[in-house]
Parts: structure tokens; sequence; C-alpha cells
């Protein structure tokens, strides 16, 4: 371990700069937040498209379903990734300005930049490729097969190595990047990782599994699997960073709402575990490792920690539902311009409420209602409910049995483990009552069997 943490040090570390930017991609609202680090502070909206559901008519402009996040300081440029309308989408991170979208195959879900910035490489999750696009001119050069649905590629620091994930195949493709072919397929233990993040050193890769709540640490000079961590239920990104001279591995679990914080000195020992806001999602460390940043994809939030203090030290409102987030490091100039930016409406905020069941089954849910236009998106996710059943998901003013329905808001049918995540449209928040005002929320089954799901 002591040869290891020496390769770690030598790792150069950035300072805090004013030319820092974060930014994430919003799935609801079609945006993309920007964050000055520097005075951690909201700046705008880049917008892309309209949000949901304003986007389920024929889309003839703009992009739906702004989810992945690349940027390469080589030459200012951030990519976007847009799963509903297949495209990626390039911004000078110096002006904010839109240069250009391309469309690609179906349903990406991630961008990387190679290590130069003279490529970026979207995984193509809806087929089995990865589309290589050119960063000078922004046209796709190459399609390089991979397993079905990548979910996202990391780059050694060489850039000799791409490693690709996968959301439906349960391996990961080593690519040769001067060839773009595969030259070895590792097994891995379950068949969604969405995401997959490369050391500093370039000696760890590391990848998420979201369905079975676990990391896998692969050594890149065998590649060979080295160890797979039990991490919590949906699992989501993990990165890399130096705080302090020890270098750390960081994990989202969005199930648990923490930030857990691994020494690699210690054997990818868990050191720390920070609670966060709801359903943390992208996390991204600060250039000089002091700071982590996390998106929160229920909260509309990003939340800085404090690696020196493992606390949380700011809650920063952004867009709808952030899903990639990352730290670009010189994207912009030092006096932050706001144009081309649109301000964030208040009015937006997310509302959620935690459910757990009363009565003898031990189900639990959640419910996130944001405001989208003139009405509400209630995204729901549901878990040990009985299985294959038809529910109705209602809201309730009744404190005892018969419960009256005062608000339904859907119906939906579990799968076979009792779960169901899903969304609806409603008024819940914008002109009805808010969903904190009724007493509880109840699910009455097809057999008109009624779960209560009580809390905020």
């Amino acid at each position: 371990m002591k040869k290891l943490m020496i390769l770690f040090l030598l790792l150069p570390l950035t300072k805090l700069s004013a030319q820092d930017r974060v930014y994430t991609g919003n799935q609801i609202s079609n945006t993309v937040s920007v964050i000055d680090p520097k005075t951690q502070t909201y700046l705008g909206e880049i917008v892309l498209g309209k949000p949901q559901p304003e986007i389920l008519s024929p889309l003839y402009k703009g992009q739906a379903l702004v989810h992945g996040l690349g940027y390469t300081p080589k030459r200012q440029l951030l990519a976007a990734v847009s799963i509903g309308s297949n495209s990626v989408t390039f911004i000078s991170t110096a002006t904010n300005k839109l240069l250009k979208t391309v469309y690609i195959g179906r349903s990406p879900h991630e961008a990387t930049f190679n290590p130069s910035g003279t490529q970026a490489w979207i995984s193509v999750r809806g087929e089995a490729y990865i589309s290589v696009i050119d960063a000078a001119t922004l046209k796709e050069i190459k399609r390089v097969p991979v397993a079905d649905g990548p979910g996202m590629v990391s780059f050694t620091p060489n850039g000799k190595w791409a490693y690709v994930c996968s959301s439906f195949t349960a391996q990961l493709d080593v690519v040769n990047t001067a060839t773009y072919k595969v030259v070895k397929s590792i097994p891995v233990v379950s068949p969604f990782s969405p995401n997959i993040f490369c050391s500093p050193d370039g000696k760890w890769i590391a990848m998420t599994h979201k369905d079975v709540g676990k990391v896998t640490q692969i050594s890149t000079a065998t590649n060979k699997i080295e160890k797979v961590f039990n991490t919590g239920p949906i699992t989501n990104h993990v990165t890399f960073t130096v705080t302090n001279k020890v270098p750390l591995m960081l994990v989202t679990v969005g199930g648990e709402n923490t930030l857990k914080v691994f020494d690699i000195n210690q054997g990818f020992k868990l050191v720390d575990s920070i609670t966060t806001g709801s359903l943390p999602h992208g996390v991204w460390p600060s250039g000089d490792g002091k700071f982590a940043y996390v998106g929160l994809e229920n909260d509309d939030q990003v939340q800085v920690v404090d690696l020196v203090k493992m606390a949380i030290v700011k809650t920063i409102p952004i867009g709808q539902c952030p899903q990639a987030l990352l730290y670009a490091v010189n994207a912009g100039p030092v006096t932050p311009l706001t144009t081309g930016l649109s301000p964030l409406n208040a009015g937006n905020k997310s509302q959620v409420i935690k459910m757990k069941s009363t009565g003898a089954i031990s189900a639990t849910g959640m419910l996130n209602a944001r405001s989208v236009g003139l009405t509400d998106l209630v995204q729901q996710d549901f878990k040990k409910l009985e299985a294959n059943t038809a529910y109705t998901l209602a809201l309730t003013n009744s404190t005892e049995q018969p419960y009256k329905t005062d608000y339904v808001i859907n119906a939906f049918k579990t799968d076979a483990k009792g779960a169901f995540s899903g969304q609806s449209t409603g008024i819940i928040k914008s002109v009805g009552k808010p969903m904190a005002d009724y007493k509880m929320v109840i699910l009455i089954n097809d057999a008109n069997k009624t779960t209560v799901m009580a809390g905020q």
C-alpha cells in the first residue's frame, strides 16, 4: 500500500480558481445548471429544451431528457447528452453559447472526452456502440461496437485505453483507442452499470452497479477484478480524489441518501458516510480535492461537501432532476458571464414525501412532485408491495378506515418483486392543495385492500 500512496501523492492537484465551474444535467427542466465554485453560488441555466411534460407532443426543436455531461479544458467545451432526443449538444463554457447539436443513435447516455480533448466518446445506451465525435469539427467520425447498452466510457490518463460499462450486459469492455477494437471483455456482478471512473494515477477503474447496490474495483495493470463492494441500494455514481494527501473514492448511494468515502491506502476501506438530501446522483470533486459536489435528483439541489471536515457546507438550488454533475477546471473567465443563462424559477421547487407502510407489510415508497408549467409531475418509487398487483395511489384526509380517496394520483401495477417506478401528471402542487396538506398517502389494491403509506 505504501507504493500506491506515493504514486497518488505525485499527482498534481489544481488550485481552486475563479475560472472553474460546476455543471449539472437536469432531466426534467431540460437545462444545464451553472455554479461558480469559488463563491459557491448559482449563476443560471443553459436552456436546451422545454420542461416535461411540454415535450410530450411532437418535438421538432430543443432537446429532451438532458442527462449526461462531458468536459474538456483543452477546448473549454461541454457536451450535454439528451436521452429523449438522441443527441449531444456542444456548449462553449467560455461564452455559454450553444455551438452545435449532433444527432446520434437511440437513447445516448453519457459523454466522455479523451485526455487530449480531441474526441468525445458518447455511450449510445439504446444500441450497442460508442459514437466518437471529433471535437474540432463536431462531427461523428467512428462507431465502436461494444456490449449491448453501453452506460459510460472512462479513459486511462494516457488515453490508450477506454473502459466501457454496460446498462444491459454484465460485462466491462476494454477498448484500444488506437484501433477502436475491444481487446478484452470482463464479466461483472450485474447487468446494470451506469457509471464508471478511472483513478487519477490510472491504476484503478471503479464502476457502479445500480441494480444490486455494489461497486466493482478493477486493476488496469491486470484488467482483473480486485474487489466488489457492497455500497447500498441505488448506487449511482463513483469518482476519485486526493484530500490532505489521502487518495479517496467517493460513491453516491441514492437509496440511503449518503455520500460514502473510501480510503484507498487502507485497501478501499469505508471511512465515512455523509448524509445528503434526497436521492444523491452525480458527484465530482473540486480540482484541489477539498470539496465534493453532489447533485440531488429529488431535491433539485447541489450540496457542497467539505472533504476535510466531512460535512455539508452549502446547499444550492438548481434545475429540475439533476443527473450528471461535473467540475470543470478553467471553464470560463475570472468574472463569470451570465450572458446566455436563464434565472431559476423558484416556484418549481420539488416536494418530496418519503413513505413507510404502517401495516403488516414492510413496503416503502417515495413521491416527488414538481411544478412543470401549468401542471405537476409526480414521480413515484415503491418497493416491497404485493407482487404483480394493481394499485391506486391516492391522498386522503381520513385518519382511520375506511379511508376516503380525496385525491387520486394514478393507478399502477407492481412487478414480480413488488416494485414500481413511474410518473404521472396532476395538479397537486401548483393548483390543488400541496401534498403536505393531506393527512396521509394510501394505496388501494385490486382486492380493495388498503395499504397506508404514512410520512413526509
